[in-house]
C-alpha cells in the first residue's frame, strides 16, 4: 500500500521554464479552440480515416450536420472543400465572431 506522506518531507514538483503548450486552432474555422476540443477525423473512421484534428464541438457539429460520411470521404482533409458548401460559409462567417467556448444548437442532419 502507498504512504500518504513521505518520511523525508514534502514533495516539491521541480519548476520549469517552460512556455504552456500553443493553443491549436480549429480546422474548420481557424479560430484558437477553447477549454474544449474535439479531436475530430476529417475522414470518418468508418470509412478508413485514421488522422484527426481539433476542432470546437459546435464547428465539429455543423460538419457531421451538413455531410454524409460518404461526401466526408470523398472531400478528405481539403477544408477548402467544406468550406466551398453555402451552409458551412454561413456558419463559419456567423461563429467568427464568438468567444472560443460558445456553444449553441445545431440543425438536425439533412437527409
Amino acid at each position: 500500500m502507498a504512504r500518504k506522506h513521505s518520511k523525508h518531507g514534502s514533495y516539491d514538483p521541480p519548476q520549469s521554464d517552460e512556455v504552456p503548450a500553443a493553443v491549436p486552432a480549429c480546422w474548420l474555422c481557424g479560430r484558437p479552440t477553447g477549454k474544449t476540443i474535439v479531436w475530430h477525423h476529417p475522414v470518418p473512421k468508418s470509412r478508413g480515416g485514421r488522422d484527426v484534428v481539433p476542432m470546437h464541438p459546435i464547428c465539429q457539429q455543423t460538419v457531421t450536420a451538413t455531410f454524409t460520411n460518404s461526401e466526408l470521404e470523398r472531400y478528405g482533409t481539403d477544408v477548402d472543400q467544406l468550406l466551398a458548401n453555402p451552409a458551412v460559409r454561413k456558419f463559419v462567417d456567423w461563429v467568427a465572431k464568438k468567444d472560443p467556448d460558445f456553444s449553441a444548437a445545431t440543425t438536425k442532419k439533412q437527409r
